[in-house]
């Protein structure tokens, strides 16, 4: 029979079943996406033997020296860890740039605020930045996805610089004894010598016996399980700063989608709109301000602290929708340079005097009710975004590449300063100010202050001086409270200073002085109420 006749023996039916594909069950990886694979890094080069040194300095410096509290130590911990990813960067053939000697150079600056400040909030402030400087060290990245998702970048080092340091680790294993024994034995005999000789000048003289006791560590067989905490974060921190710096995820390799252009009705008239809005407001203020306040609140019913408080956060929140309504503009706008620059530079010059607006309203406030820790901090941010929108503006003018950059750098700089001008210390001398002006203070609010506040506090008379110094006295700790200082490397100058202060002129606050002026009054309303 032949194959035609054979295929017309064959029923239709027959013919049409498909033959088994083998493979069609086989499980089909999912592939990654596109960013992923584009911001992979390369792979990293080989670990350095002084790489490794730094890795090991830094954790056994965290564990000697970050279980007292946060100083200077902070500075001298980050020292080896950023010598590490130096030398991790030069193996991979990295080259210093302008930016990177930026970031560089803003990492240690913010560090030494937890060395000046007794302050917690704006040590964090600064330590966060820090970080977050760091992390744009180690990348160098220059766009918006870099500016912002860089931090993320040390931690996806975490896990894979281990591995990275275990292999070259093992690398340098091979002949252990001729490298490592040298080493070993060295180290021993110095730390024996150390250890024999300290300990008979420090029994032959007092004096050296207590400076001897201020540098080293106190370390004790308790603190075991935190110090070696402290080691597995400095090792853990310091490898994946050297593995990101000499394998750096390519965050700018990330691309952003342009939106889709609207035409010139849909974005031009919301905007002429918004700006008319604001040109009307700005013109309400110029005449409350040339007309006074007085007729103002006649009108409203407000009091005069009222009008100040009940304006400023919904400027600033303006503000911050502002920004919003930017990059929401800049996004959807047609590439019409011209007209964009026009409608976004009125709204910038607007934006600008509603920030001033703001700030006038702040200090009404202030001098109605005194300054505190949160009405400082708004302050703060509402001035650094008013320089956000200057540097808008500027980028509509000069280019925007450079703007990423500007706006971390320059929100370390207001971290950097807000920190130097010690927020506690200008919140206690103002209200000193304020008593001395009008007689009124509230004592309860300074209990919470910190140790920064007191060459402020120590100005103001007795028994009010006693009963504000109370609570940070305490928390100190000074003699006559029964408390020790701290060691050198974690103590920060205004703690130093302070202590100095209430061991010259000790503060005793009188019980019954105190609650004539309100310490104990629970239910009193005054400076601390926002």
């Amino acid at each position: 029979m032949s194959d035609a006749e054979l295929n017309d023996a064959v029923p239709e039916r027959a013919r049409a079943v498909p033959v088994p594909n083998p493979h069609q069950w086989a499980h089909h990886k999912a592939e990654p996406p596109q960013w992923l694979v584009d911001v992979r890094p390369d792979p990293p080069a080989a670990v350095r033997s002084a790489t490794l040194w730094s890795v090991l300095a830094t954790a056994v410096l965290s564990a000697l020296l970050l279980g007292e509290g946060l100083g200077l130590n902070l500075l001298v911990v980050a020292a080896p860890a950023a010598l590490g990813a130096y030398f991790a960067a030069r193996g991979a053939g990295r080259t210093l740039r302008p930016w990177t000697v930026v970031w560089s150079l803003g990492g240690p600056a913010l560090l030494v605020i937890p060395a000046l400040r007794d302050a917690g909030w704006p040590s964090f402030l600064a330590v966060v930045s820090a970080v977050a400087l760091g992390s744009l060290t180690l990348h160098g990245s220059g766009t918006w996805p870099g500016v912002l998702l860089s931090p993320f970048g040390l931690l996806g080092s975490i896990g894979t610089g281990f591995g990275w340091a275990w292999s070259g680790v093992r690398e340098r294993s091979g002949g252990a004894r001729e490298r490592w024994g040298p080493v070993v034995r060295t180290a021993l005999v110095a730390a024996v010598l150390l250890l024999v000789f300290g300990a008979l000048f420090a029994g032959a003289d007092a004096a050296f016996a207590d400076l001897l006791g201020g540098l080293v560590p106190n370390v004790s067989i308790a603190d075991g399980p935190w110090r070696t905490l402290l080691f597995l974060v400095g090792l853990v921190g310091a490898l994946a700063a050297a593995h990101t710096a000499a394998a750096p995820l390519r965050w700018d390799r990330m691309r952003v989608r342009s939106g889709r252009a609207r035409g010139r009705i849909e974005w031009a008239v919301p905007l002429v709109v918004l700006n008319l809005l604001f040109a009307a407001f700005i013109a309400v203020q110029l005449a409350v301000l040339f007309g006074g306040y007085d007729k103002v609140l006649q009108e409203t019913g407000l009091t005069y602290a009222q009008y100040a408080r009940q304006g400023f956060w919904q400027l600033l929140w303006a503000t911050l929708l502002t920004l919003a309504v930017i990059a929401l503009a800049l996004r959807w706008a047609p590439r019409d340079r011209t007209l964009v620059r026009s409608v976004l530079g009125t709204l910038c010059a607007l934006t600008l005097v509603v920030v001033a607006s703001a700030l006038r309203r702040m200090e009404l406030y202030v001098d109605a009710y005194g300054l505190t820790r949160l009405r400082i901090s708004v302050a703060a941010m509402e001035l650094w975004l008013g320089l956000v929108i200057v540097l808008i503006a500027a980028a509509g003018v000069w280019g925007a590449r450079w703007l990423p950059r500007a706006v971390a750098a320059s929100g370390a700089l207001a971290v950097l300063v807000f920190g130097l001008v010690s927020p506690d210390g200008l919140v206690a001398e103002q209200n000193v100010q304020r008593y001395q002006d009008t007689g009124k203070i509230d004592i309860g609010y300074f209990q919470d202050l910190s140790a920064d506040a007191v060459p402020a506090l120590d100005a103001l008379p007795e028994p009010e001086r006693s009963c504000a110094l109370a609570g940070i006295t305490d928390r100190l700790g000074t003699e006559g409270s029964g408390g020790t200082d701290r060691p050198w490397f974690a103590t920060s100058v205004g703690e130093s200073r302070a202590r100095d202060i209430l061991r010259e002129r000790p503060a005793v606050p009188d019980r019954e002085a105190c609650e004539r002026l309100g310490l104990y009054d629970v239910g009193r309303v005054g400076v601390g109420e926002y």
